[in-house]
C-alpha cells in the first residue's frame, strides 16, 4: 500500500507557512517513513509573497525530503474587504473547490488534512471527502484559549469591550485588561472580529488543534482548554490539543557572516539590545526620532534594525532612508555603540549571539519563540494582529519581560523617554526589573530546549499526533 500523506495548507504569510511546513517535517521524521507530506500552495496575492514562497518550495523540493507541492489554481481575490482577517478568510474560502479537487487526484491513502488557523471554511472540504481535519495554530495557547472564549464572550459582553468594566476572563491566564486584546477585537462591527468569532466556532469542529508552544511554557491555559474552562457554557469539549514547540527552523550557517553578526562579534557579552520588528513593521520619521532618543539617552549598546514605510501601493516596508528617517548627527554619535540596520536581517543569527542582551520586538509568536530559544529577554512593542495580547502575556504571564507603554490610539506610538526608560530596565545590571526577566527567560530556554528532546513534552505530543494521523489513515483506507 502507498505510504499515507499529510496534506497540509498553509496560507503565504512566511510566519504561517514556514511555521508549518517546520511542523510537517518533523512529524515525517517521527513518523519513521510511515507518512508523507503533500502541501497545497494557494498562489499568494501579491508579487512579494509570491516571490518569497516559490524560494521556501525551491529550498524545500532540493532537501531530497518526501514531501510534494501542488499548486492550485489562482483565483480572484476579494476587492472590498476590510483588514487582513477579512481579506485572508474570504480568499481561503475561494478555494474551497479547488482543494477538494486536489485531495480527490492524490492517489495515495489520505492520513489528515492540516489547515491554517485562518482556513476553516474549508472544514466543510474535509467533511464532505470524509478525511479527518486538523488545525495548525502558529500563534499561541492563550490566543487559541482567547479564541475558543470568544463565542462565550460575545453573548456575555453586550457592548465593546474596551467600554466594560473590569477584566475579560480568559481560563489559565491572569484577568486580561481590555486594551490587551487583539486588534481585530476592538470593534465588534467590523467583519475582521466577525471572522474571529467564526473561526472560534469552527476550531470545535477539528479532529485536533496543533499548536506551537511547549507545555512548560504555558501549562496553565493549556490545562484550563483542556478542562473544557474556555468552552464552558458551549457544552462541547474542545478538540485534543497537541503542544509540539517551539517549531524554531534554522537555515544552515552562510559561508560568510552577516554583516550584522560580524559587527556583535566586537561587542562585549550580553550588551547589545536588538530592535527588530518582523516583516510588516516600519518606523515613520517621527517615530525613528523618537527610538533614537530613547536609544542614545539609554547609554546601551543597540542594534536596530529599521525598515521603512511601505512604497505607495505596496503593503511590505521598505528599505529604509537612513538620512531621511534619522535625527541629524545621530549615526556619528552613536557609532561607537550602535548599528542601524536598513532592511531585512538574519535575526535568528543575532538572537543566537552571545552579545545580545535583550530584545525590543514586536511580539509576533515566532519571534517570542526564537528570542525564548535563545533566552534573550525582551521588551514587547506590539503592533497590530494579537500581539497586544502577547505582550501581556510576556509581562503578566510568562515574566520575561519589561512592559513598555504603547499609545494604542496613536498607532502604537511610543515615546522616546518611555523607550529608553524600558531599555534600562531590560539592561541595566542593578535593575529588579531586568534581572527578574533574565532569570525567567533562562528557566524558559531550557525548558524549551528540553521539550523537544526525545524524552520531552512535544515530542511526545508529535508522536501521539503522528499515532493518531496514522489510525485514522489506516480506518479511512481499510
Amino acid at each position: 500500500m502507498a505510504t499515507p500523506t499529510v496534506v497540509l495548507l498553509p496560507v503565504w504569510g512566511v510566519g504561517h507557512l514556514m511555521s508549518m511546513l517546520d511542523a510537517g517535517k518533523r512529524l515525517l521524521a517521527r513518523s519513521g517513513g510511515g507518512l508523507s507530506l503533500t502541501v497545497l500552495v494557494m498562489q499568494a496575492p501579491t508579487e512579494n509573497y509570491r516571490s518569497d514562497v516559490a524560494g521556501h518550495i525551491r529550498r524545500e523540493e532540493a532537501s531530497g525530503l518526501d514531501i510534494r507541492f501542488h499548486h492550485l489554481p489562482a483565483v480572484e481575490p476579494p476587492t472590498d474587504y476590510v483588514g487582513a482577517e477579512d481579506f485572508i478568510s474570504r480568499f481561503v474560502e475561494l478555494h474551497a473547490a479547488h482543494v477538494k479537487a486536489a485531495i480527490s487526484r492524490l492517489t495515495c491513502p489520505v492520513a489528515t488534512l492540516v489547515i491554517d488557523f485562518f482556513c476553516t471554511t474549508l472544514l466543510d472540504a474535509s467533511r464532505e471527502l470524509a478525511v479527518p481535519s486538523y488545525v495548525y495554530f502558529t500563534a499561541s495557547a492563550a490566543m487559541y484559549a482567547l479564541f475558543l472564549r470568544l463565542p462565550g464572550l460575545q453573548e456575555e459582553v453586550a457592548g465593546e469591550f474596551e467600554e466594560m468594566e473590569g477584566m475579560v476572563d480568559v481560563p489559565g491566564l491572569p484577568p486580561v485588561p481590555p486594551s490587551a486584546l487583539p486588534s481585530p477585537l476592538m470593534d465588534k462591527k467590523t467583519p475582521r472580529y466577525t471572522w474571529f468569532v467564526y473561526h472560534g466556532r469552527r476550531f470545535m469542529e477539528a479532529r485536533g488543534v496543533i499548536i506551537n508552544t511547549a507545555r512548560e511554557l504555558e501549562q496553565s491555559v493549556l490545562a484550563a482548554i483542556a478542562d473544557g474552562r474556555c468552552t464552558h457554557g458551549i457544552g462541547i469539549p474542545a478538540p485534543a490539543v497537541y503542544p509540539i514547540g517551539p517549531v524554531v527552523s534554522f537555515n544552515p550557517p552562510a559561508e560568510q557572516p552577516h554583516e550584522c553578526v560580524r559587527w556583535l562579534d566586537a561587542q562585549p557579552p550580553a550588551s547589545v539590545v536588538l530592535l527588530c520588528f518582523g516583516g510588516g513593521g516600519f518606523a515613520t520619521a517621527t517615530q525613528a526620532h523618537e527610538i533614537a532618543h530613547g536609544l542614545e539617552r539609554s547609554g546601551h549598546r543597540f542594534l536596530w534594525v529599521l525598515r521603512g514605510p511601505p512604497a505607495a501601493g505596496t503593503r511590505q516596508p521598505s528599505d529604509a532612508n537612513l538620512v531621511e528617517l534619522l535625527p541629524e548627527g545621530f549615526l556619528e554619535r552613536t557609532k561607537e555603540k550602535g548599528m542601524v540596520w536598513p532592511t531585512r536581517a538574519p535575526q535568528k543569527e543575532i538572537l543566537a549571539h552571545a552579545a545580545v542582551g535583550g530584545f525590543v520586538t514586536h511580539g509576533g509568536w515566532n519571534s517570542i519563540l526564537e528570542s525564548l530559544w535563545f533566552g534573550v529577554p525582551m521588551v514587547p512593542w506590539p503592533l497590530y494582529a494579537e500581539q497586544h495580547l502577547n505582550a501581556f502575556t510576556l509581562v503578566a504571564y510568562m515574566g520575561v519581560a519589561v512592559a513598555m507603554e504603547v499609545d494604542r490610539k496613536r498607532n502604537n506610538f511610543v515615546v522616546g523617554s518611555e523607550l529608553e526608560r524600558a531599555v534600562k530596565a531590560l539592561m541595566d545590571g542593578d535593575s529588579d526589573e531586568g534581572r527578574k526577566a533574565r532569570e525567567k527567560c533562562t528557566e524558559m530556554k531550557a525548558a524549551c530546549r528540553k521539550a523537544v528532546e526525545e524524552a520531552g513534552s512535544s515530542n511526545s505530543a508529535l508522536c501521539r499526533l503522528s499515532e493518531d494521523m496514522r489510525e485514522g489513515a489506516v480506518r479511512k483506507n481499510m
